[in-house]
């Protein structure tokens, strides 16, 4: 069998052994947000922290078009990244609009930042030229919850989970490669 021979065997136990090193702190991770997501009741922090922000919108971002507001999702998205501390993915933008006669009463946009243990909600009132932007950071525990699920984390996140998956699939064959070999006592 091709699994005793001294180069399959070596490669086997090489690979193991690093893999297993890699695999030590991720796992170690993983087994930790597992106690807090299980027993949520001994890791909770006090109250979420909530900050609200007001700030001038830019015309840059917006224009009239007719009987439509146009937004700029794009620089909206990366004013609201310089100025204040929203991160994570935006939903879609929700536009609200009220038009008569080319007369406008209501020009209102709104949509959400979401993060690990943090989300933010946006309200744009455009004819005001006004945003209002609260944020809440619901502390260090729910981040690494939300780590450990993977939820609201990005493609970043997902592929590290992925290859930590992958890892661990190798983690196992190796071991099988180096245990199958072995003579029974």
């Amino acid at each position: 069998m091709w699994l005793k021979g001294k180069v399959a065997q070596t490669w086997a136990r090489r690979l193991h052994i690093y893999i297993s090193m890699a695999l030590l702190t991720i796992v170690l991770f993983f087994s930790i947000t597992g106690i807090t997501l299980n027993r949520p009741e001994l890791f909770e922090s006090s109250q979420p922290t909530v900050s609200h922000s007001e700030l001038d919108l830019p015309t840059s971002t917006y224009h009239f078009a007719g009987q439509s507001v146009q937004l700029d999702r794009a620089a909206l998205l990366r004013f609201l990244k310089q100025q204040t501390d929203v991160s994570g993915d935006a939903s879609p933008i929700e536009l609200y609009t009220e038009n008569e006669n080319n007369q406008w009463f209501v020009a209102e946009a709104s949509f959400d930042f979401k993060g690990p243990g943090k989300n933010s909600t946006v309200f744009i009132d455009v004819l005001a030229r006004t945003i209002e932007v609260e944020t809440t950071d619901y502390g260090t525990v729910a981040l690494l919850n939300d780590l450990h699920k993977g939820r609201n984390t990005g493609q970043a996140w997902k592929w590290f989970i992925d290859i930590t998956a992958a890892l661990m699939i190798l983690f196992v064959i190796t071991g099988v490669c180096l245990l199958l070999p072995k003579k029974k006592h």
